[in-house]
């Protein structure tokens, strides 16, 4: 026995163009990428520095940070900043682009508390 459809809500992209759809599946494609959703979180939360950042997503390897931090970066979604001090001391955090991103990647993670077995799964 099936469920019984739903109609979604109406959306701005009941009438989407295919421009419209590459430019999301681009913004997709960067936070879809394996930490990138951790790292963002991380910077929302006040992480700045590489070590704090790490030390927040949990499982993420130096290496793989460094590569993350800098796709983020190369899309616009997180600053770095040098600070001039001795020794030189790098600062990470989002920008506007990017605090925009979190705030609109908040309804997905919602989704996937109601709706993910895994999430849902104690450890």
């Amino acid at each position: 026995m099936t469920s019984p459809r739903t109609t979604p809500p109406r959306t701005r992209w009941d009438h989407s163009n295919e421009a419209e759809c590459r430019s999301a599946s681009r913004a997709l494609e960067v936070v879809g990428q394996r930490w990138a959703p951790g790292v963002l979180l991380a910077l929302a939360r006040g992480a700045e520095r590489f070590t704090e950042i790490a030390a927040s997503v949990t499982g993420i390897s130096a290496r793989m940070l460094t590569v993350r931090l800098k796709q983020l970066q190369d899309a616009g979604l997180v600053e770095r900043t040098v600070v001039p001090t001795t020794p030189v001391s790098v600062r990470y955090g989002l920008s506007p682009r990017g605090a925009d991103l979190v705030v609109a990647l908040q309804p997905i993670a919602d989704y996937v508390q109601r709706w993910d077995d895994d999430a849902a799964a104690p450890d």
